[in-house]
């Protein structure tokens, strides 16, 4: 666990958080189950299966990267980490973890609450992004692209991708051969503009974390390829097929 998960002012700082967090999102329509604690959250999860989760860090008994990493063993729901954290590697490390997006406290609720709807949105396919119709299902090399029910296969077997991973993957192969900046990527699948450099790391660990999982060799890729001092691209010519 990080930092004093038994200081009693930051306990009731966190609890103030929830309260207030609560009653904003459930005000524009959310259902929502709030948890003390990282073990209590992990109990939630497993009887309710929500939507979505936002994560704090700094958790009693198991904290917010353990929660993490325990959720992305067993399901690909969107999770939205806050830190209090001041280090980058600190930041980046709940995105290497499987997290979808990040924000660091103190934090503007009205920006939450428009990052939680951007994630939703992107996992109910209404993204419009797209160029390949959604019954398609894509070939490229050994990975089979199911776009309709959003799965991934390699060498006949499914592999896990999270929500915003396999978003990354779907704009990089719909738009073949072309080079997409960090910003881009950022404005396309997490809905902001960077306010700085560092945001764009988001960026590089999702592209990380996808390449660890569809390519045979991470460290010389053959789908996502990096254009230095530009961007990414996928630059295989591709088979599509209806279902």
């Amino acid at each position: 666990m990080r930092g004093a998960g038994d200081n009693t002012p930051h306990r009731l700082n966190q609890a103030s958080i929830r309260r207030i967090l609560q009653t904003r999102l459930e005000m524009i329509g959310y259902s929502v189950v709030t948890a003390s604690d990282g073990e209590e959250a992990l109990s939630a999860f497993r009887l309710l299966t929500p939507d979505l989760i936002v994560l704090d860090v700094m958790m009693p008994k198991l904290d917010g990267y353990g929660v993490c990493q325990e959720l992305r063993k067993e399901s690909d729901v969107p999770i939205i980490m806050l830190t209090a954290l001041a280090d980058v590697a600190d930041r980046i490390t709940g995105l290497e973890l499987g997290a979808d997006d990040y924000m660091t406290k103190p934090f503007s609720p009205k920006e939450l609450e428009a990052r939680i709807a951007c994630v939703l949105k992107r996992r109910s396919h209404k993204t419009s992004i797209n160029t390949i119709p959604n019954s398609l299902i894509i070939h490229v090399g050994n990975l089979k692209i199911d776009t309709s029910k959003r799965q991934v296969h390699k060498n006949e077997q499914r592999i896990r991708l999270t929500g915003v991973e396999f978003s990354l993957l779907e704009l990089l192969v719909n738009h073949s051969g072309k080079i997409f900046s960090r910003v881009e990527i950022l404005q396309q699948l997490w809905g902001f503009v960077p306010e700085m450099s560092t945001d764009t790391r988001v960026v590089d660990v999702h592209i990380s974390r996808l390449r660890t999982k569809v390519e045979s060799d991470p460290n010389n890729p053959e789908f996502i390829i990096t254009a230095r001092g530009s961007g990414y691209f996928f630059p295989r010519i591709i088979d599509s097929e209806q279902p």
